[in-house]
């Protein structure tokens, strides 16, 4: 990672390290690094999530990017996905998104898609950090050579919602769903969305205000979700996040069905219509280990890479898979999206459930959830003691007999937090009680490295 992108963009809290300033430059350079690429005046998409922010974040990148002589098209309010479809189907040189997904609504985020829908290189990456950060005079235009914005395209959104309800081939008749939108950009898009399907929607928490996106709603708060689908005897819960590229559900029961069980149930539905290339679902190793029984008892392949979108993408495109995903919600459906889109993953779920006839609840028991318990340990801020815990062979012996004592019925997990100075320990065992006995035991040898590199 760089000085400004992570592994999703630039991150930050607006007026302290995401400033209007940083997004002007960030404008100029983009635009600047495509121009140099493409040879040509380069066109630029933005869309935004409801932050109060993004309203002035959108300004100073416009600013910055018609400045060095590029075009923009703001689309407005929409979902993350929709950014990176209308990329690609208005042959545009990249899509610009302004959100912070499921964080709160002080921080804000900047992230570019590149002309075929997907996240800027890190080669790409860099050459705009690296002319942000240079503080180098930016080739300004002036006179006729500004460049100009393009406003009024509302239409654009109306084609990403046909284009969403063009990959369900099923009716849907008869379902009852209840919708959270999080209050953030799906706000735009699903309510139009699901009332043209032949299916009852209500939905909740579509009204944003600038400072409610996320706000105890939403995939990162399911509770009043399942609550109100019990009490409203719903068929399907429905929950995205801030820029709607996450999706995770609740089953009639109130019971919350994860990525892995989105991809067991639509990959199952893949490989009947022979669209499952390579017989493979793609997922990371924070998946549980209920998907990879899952996948073993129904021959089905399992790749798993590092956490993130963007590693599961970069082996779906390089082997051609067909679906991949993450256990939060990030599921891929390569025939029809470039990334994540939490709105088309509840499409496709719900086609399988109306075509099954079964309840959601009986539908995802095909594949299991090991308990699963997970504990960030802090460590010390000092150099290098992150890195020096993670190659103590003690600790990865002790990870081993642990895992051994577990016999087949459970996993260890231990990973260093890019970010923080924390590190991460997941256990996944038969029980809950087994799993957080072998993770605080973990945790705590943790600590204890940790206390003697501060002495």
């Amino acid at each position: 990672m760089g000085k400004l992108f992570g592994t999703d963009g630039i991150r930050g809290i607006v007026g302290e390290n995401l400033t209007v300033e940083l997004a002007f430059h960030v404008g100029q350079a983009v635009a600047t690094v495509l121009e140099e690429e493409k040879g040509k005046t380069p066109t630029i998409l933005i869309g935004k999530d409801t932050r109060i922010s993004s309203d002035m974040l959108e300004c100073a990148l416009i600013a910055g990017i018609c400045s060095v002589g590029g075009n923009v098209i703001p689309l407005g309010v929409i979902p993350t996905p929709g950014v990176a479809y209308l990329t690609v189907q208005e042959k545009a040189d990249a899509g610009i998104v302004i959100s912070a997904s499921h964080n709160p609504y002080e921080h804000n985020g900047i992230k570019v898609f590149n002309g075929e829908g997907y996240k800027l290189s890190d080669e790409m990456e860099q050459r705009v950090e690296d002319l942000i950060l240079s503080n180098a005079p930016m080739n300004v235009k002036v006179g006729n050579k500004i460049g100009k914005c393009f406003r009024g395209m509302k239409l654009l959104k109306q084609d990403y919602i046909r284009h969403l309800r063009s990959t369900v081939d099923c009716e849907l008749v008869g379902l009852r769903i209840l919708v959270d939108c999080a209050n953030g950009a799906s706000s735009a898009t699903a309510p139009e969305l699901f009332t043209r399907l032949p299916l009852q929607a209500d939905f909740i928490n579509i009204d944003p205000d600038g400072v409610n996106i996320n706000e105890k709603c939403g995939s990162t708060h399911m509770d009043i979700l399942a609550k109100g689908v019990v009490a409203g005897s719903y068929d399907l819960g429905i929950a995205f996040d801030g820029d709607a590229d996450r999706c995770l559900l609740v089953d009639e029961k109130g019971d919350v069905i994860d990525g892995d069980k989105v991809m067991a149930v639509c990959g199952t539905m893949l490989r009947e219509e022979g669209k499952l290339t390579g017989n493979t679902i793609v997922a990371t190793v924070m998946s549980n280990l209920g998907l990879h029984e899952f996948c073993r008892n129904n021959g089905i392949n399992l790749v798993c890479t590092a956490v993130g979108d963007r590693h599961v993408l970069e082996k779906m495109v390089e082997c051609d898979y067909a679906i991949g995903g993450e256990q939060s919600g990030h599921t891929i459906f390569r025939a029809y999206a470039t990334t994540g889109d939490g709105e088309l993953t509840a499409l496709q779920f719900l086609q399988v459930l109306c075509r099954s006839g079964k309840r959601a609840s009986e539908l995802v028991s095909c594949c299991a959830q090991y308990p699963q318990e997970l504990i960030n340990v802090k460590v010390s801020h000092a150099p290098g003691v992150k890195e020096s815990i993670m190659e103590n062979e003690t600790l990865w012996q002790m990870a081993r007999e642990k895992e051994a004592m577990l016999n087949g019925e459970g996993r260890i997990l231990l990973r260093p937090s890019g970010t923080e100075p924390m590190i991460r320990v997941m256990v996944e065992a038969k029980t809950t009680e087994i799993a957080l006995e072998v993770a605080e035991s973990l945790a705590n040898y943790i600590k204890k490295m940790s206390i003697q590199q501060q002495s």
